[in-house]
């Protein structure tokens, strides 16, 4: 009986160490992803502590010095750290929070025309040329890709796609100096054209693009300083997908005519024209939207809040937007993930379309409809930024505090820019 009663103690004891192990891993598993998936630093509202949804909790506030602080008396302009624990036990890691004053902005939801001019042109394309030796693309031999930007040739700066055609046709084949801007970095490429013998002119076997238009949804804008942001991601190509680099543009007023509804494989799109006038003048095309100075105000409204990302939760939401003429309508939605991946700053929400009147008008989120801002308990927390293809009941949200952050940086230069006139 003693041996029986040994052996049955030993099974217990093993079977409690392989679920202990077990718990264990799961553990360490879920604090090294929540660890990544954290950020590393967090603005809060003076006067808020830091809280965080879930079963992060926040402890060990401290400062500079390594002295503890009491989170909600500090003042604007403030910084401390703060240690993040799992249900409060295990640590997941130190973050920089750093005090602000409330923002307030004013939504929108309408929509604008958008008339963007490139800085430099952009290279879309190639296409061999029709030489006396045969096929030959001399953009691809010197070294050119897809995608790269031409700022100037021989020292002459070049902004549109005649400009380059007629520079090249009257080059008489000769090399010049291509000066190119790829993927933030600029470099010189000497250049050969080739001449077509069906055309009898140089050519250099590329197509470019100096020039954008289309339409979007207004996000909100700055009452103080008139500084707007909009669509919530970046303009791109539709041929190379690179973000188009910016040197001038406007937005204009624009009005939603008809909507092509979405189904399952097939986005849809809201469809409209330019209106007349002009609502202001473009600075930033970043992967965050669009940016720039209003020179009229789009929309009426009051002034909301925008939420700091650890405020956006799960669960009920409306979106603000136009789906016929320019009066935008508020229609509801369900926030169903928050996510706090900074690699993915336009994908920080997953939202359902559940409002029946929109679902009936348009089947989901269409074209057109990226920028429409997304409230939450009184606030700005994000705005509409992608449909999912296989689902466009569903779709991406970018975090406002994520468009706040460039709004503020065009903000800064604008201002400067005055004072140093």
């Amino acid at each position: 009986i003693m041996r029986d009663g040994r052996k049955s103690m030993k099974k217990c004891i093993q079977t409690i160490s392989v679920v202990c192990a077990f718990l264990c891993g799961l553990v360490l598993t879920a604090v090294t992803m929540l660890s990544r998936s954290t950020p590393e630093q967090f603005n809060v509202v003076a006067g808020d502590p830091l809280r965080l949804p879930g079963a992060i909790r926040v402890t060990d506030q401290k400062n500079a010095t390594g002295q503890s602080v009491r989170a909600s008396a500090l003042s604007a302009g403030s910084t401390y750290q703060a240690t993040l624990k799992l249900f409060g036990l295990f640590p997941l890691k130190d973050v920089k929070v750093k005090v602000v004053d409330q923002p307030l902005v004013i939504p929108c939801g309408v929509p604008f025309g958008i008339k963007m001019y490139t800085d430099g042109v952009l290279v879309v394309s190639m296409s061999d040329v029709d030489t006396a030796t045969g096929p030959f693309n001399p953009a691809r031999s010197a070294g050119i890709k897809t995608g790269d930007v031409i700022v100037s040739i021989d020292g002459e700066t070049v902004t549109t796609t005649e400009q380059v055609a007629s520079i090249v046709e009257e080059s008489g084949g000769k090399t010049m100096t291509f000066h190119i801007r790829r993927d933030n970095i600029a470099f010189d490429i000497r250049f050969t054209p080739a001449l077509s013998v069906n055309e009898s002119r140089w050519k250099a076997g590329l197509w470019v693009r100096d020039s954008s238009a289309g339409i979007g949804t207004l996000t909100f804008f700055d009452p103080e300083s008139q500084v707007f942001g909009g669509l919530g991601h970046a303009v791109c190509d539709v041929d190379t997908g690179e973000i188009l680099p910016i040197s001038s543009g406007e937005i204009v007023p624009a009005r939603i005519y008809s909507v092509v509804k979405g189904a399952v494989g097939t986005p849809g799109e809201l469809r409209g024209g330019f209106e007349a006038g002009s609502l202001g003048s473009l600075r930033t095309n970043g992967e965050t939207g669009i940016y720039g100075e209003l020179s009229t105000a789009p929309a009426d409204g009051q002034a909301v809040p925008v939420a700091m990302k650890q405020q956006v939760h799960t669960g009920q939401a409306q979106v603000l937007t136009t789906i016929h003429g320019t009066t935008p309508k508020l229609y509801d939605i369900r926030i169903d993930q928050v996510r706090y991946n900074d690699s993915a700053p336009t994908r920080n929400m997953v939202i359902v379309i559940t409002g029946e009147e929109l679902l009936e008008q348009t089947g989901g989120i269409v074209q057109g409809m990226s920028g429409a801002p997304i409230l939450q308990d009184g606030m700005l927390v994000g705005a509409v930024t992608h449909v999912f293809v296989n689902d466009p009941t569903k779709g991406f949200a970018i975090f406002a505090e994520n468009m706040l952050k460039t709004m503020d940086s065009v903000a800064q230069s604008l201002e400067q820019q005055q004072g140093a006139a």
